[in-house]
């Protein structure tokens, strides 16, 4: 499997381009993820400390390492005194690579700090946008049939809660401001949030809209058609919809807590929080489970705000037959939940043969291939990430080189690793296990190596 990914720019030394790294550019190692090397990329600020410096030099990093792992793998860079062995190459190249990788990580680090720092301003900016285009309409619909109750309740409801988001989001400014409580521990947004969040708010809304409304309201028969409006039976529909879902972000938790610490399940960190993470996998894939459950629900949240605002002396009423329809998607949610992701299993291992090569038993110095399944967790396509595959031969770890291919790497693959024996391995019956970038360790396969 060849997986396209962004890696780091050049190695130590030894690469193309000496010390500048490869076409010029400075190693990002040598500039760090915080800035010490700012303007170091040419004109334009990388320094890593404003969103677009960040981003500028997390771009180049990445170009800059594309273009060594393609330079590897037309065969070119390697030194002369490493060509006479293929295995010594191919750890030299690995380990440069490797190196560089982690550079790359320290850079798209400080994108999402960069990032996360600016998005808060965003998000409050796109708050107080709203409520000026809520303000307008409420004006502009207001002439010819005058300014009411109703309205001024809406607007200071809305006033009111957006002030009270504005202070979550700024206490919560190092962590994305409003998207804080949205993120996931992967750093991830998470769908099952958005949408508890969604229903919250527009609860919320509305509890505050009966609140006001009742509070200018002097008439005692408006006030009595306030409060029945506030009945059970007229608000069952959105306050079981409100249960479900709330409920089922707290359990969406706890089962992926539960399956990762049960090995069944794989997660690795991404960069930073993307708003594709609300339809997609972790690896990036477009997610039915997950994309149902949002467009159900974001139908739902229309179709309720479209009530509240026909009849805002009312809790908005929810016909039951869009409430089962929501209660179907969040259990084909869960389920999705359920199956989704598996434990690394190594289902064979043989000796790697090259063209030519004869049969023979696996020997120390032989390569071995690894066979199996999960060995690449969803979203750890990254080079950075490929480079903390290990394989446990008996008692010594063997980290699984990294084979440059034109457009991605050859190894490691989700279904197969390529590792050497090391001299350090018993002759004898020796156990062969994985260990993934997420941490996941495989089954045990027995294998006999001969002196």
């Amino acid at each position: 499997m060849s997986v396209e990914t962004a890696g780091g720019t050049t190695g130590a030394s030894g690469t193309p381009g000496g010390a500048e790294g490869y076409e010029g550019f400075p190693a990002p190692a040598a500039t760090g993820a915080s800035g010490a090397g700012a303007g170091a990329y040419g004109g334009d600020c990388t320094c890593g400390k404003c969103p677009r410096g960040a981003r500028e030099g997390h771009r180049r990093a990445v170009a800059a390492f594309v273009a060594l792992r393609e330079e590897y793998a037309a065969g070119r860079g390697v030194p002369a005194a490493l060509a006479h062995s293929a295995g010594a190459a191919r750890q030299w190249v690995s380990d440069e690579l490797a190196l560089s990788a982690r550079a790359v990580a320290e850079r798209a680090a400080a994108e999402g700090t960069a990032w996360l720092d600016a998005v808060w301003r965003r998000t409050l900016l796109v708050l107080w946008s709203g409520i000026t285009v809520l303000v307008l309409v409420q004006a502009l619909t207001a002439i010819g049939t005058g300014w009411t109750a109703p309205r001024t309740a809406g607007l200071v409801a809305a006033v009111v809660l957006a002030l009270a988001l504005t202070g979550a989001g700024w206490r919560h400014r190092a962590r994305g401001g409003l998207l804080a409580p949205l993120i996931g521990e992967d750093n991830r947004l998470s769908t099952s949030r958005a949408v508890a969040a969604g229903w919250l708010l527009l609860v919320a809304y509305a509890v505050l809209v009966q609140a006001v409304h009742l509070a200018v309201v002097t008439d005692a028969d408006a006030r009595r058609v306030l409060v029945d409006g506030l009945e059970l039976p007229r608000g069952a529909g959105l306050l079981t919809v409100l249960a479900v879902t709330c409920a089922v972000a707290v359990l969406v938790r706890r089962i992926v807590a539960v399956r990762i610490q049960g090995r069944r399940l794989q997660k690795v960190r991404a960069e930073r929080p993307r708003a594709a993470d609300l339809l997609t996998d972790d690896a990036g894939r477009g997610s039915l489970t997950d994309t149902q459950f949002l467009l159900l629900n974001v139908a739902a949240v229309s179709f309720a705000v479209v009530r509240l605002a026909r009849d805002p002396s009312r809790l908005p009423d929810i016909p039951w037959a869009f409430t089962v329809i929501v209660v179907v998607g969040t259990v084909m949610y869960l389920a999705g939940k359920y199956a989704e992701g598996g434990r690394p299993v190594v289902l064979s291992v043989v000796r790697a043969r090259e063209p030519g090569d004869l049969a023979a038993p696996i020997r120390t110095g032989d390569d071995i291939e690894i066979r199996g399944t999960g060995f690449v967790p969803p979203g750890a396509q990254g080079a950075d990430l490929l480079a903390r595959t290990v394989v446990r031969i008996g008692t010594v770890h063997v980290h699984v080189p990294l084979v440059p291919v034109a457009g991605g790497f050859g190894n490691p693959s989700d279904g197969v690793l390529t590792v050497p024996v090391p001299a350090d391995v018993e002759p004898g019956r020796v156990e062969v296990r994985v260990v993934t970038a997420a941490g996941a360790e495989t089954n045990a396969y027995t294998i006999d190596v001969q002196d």
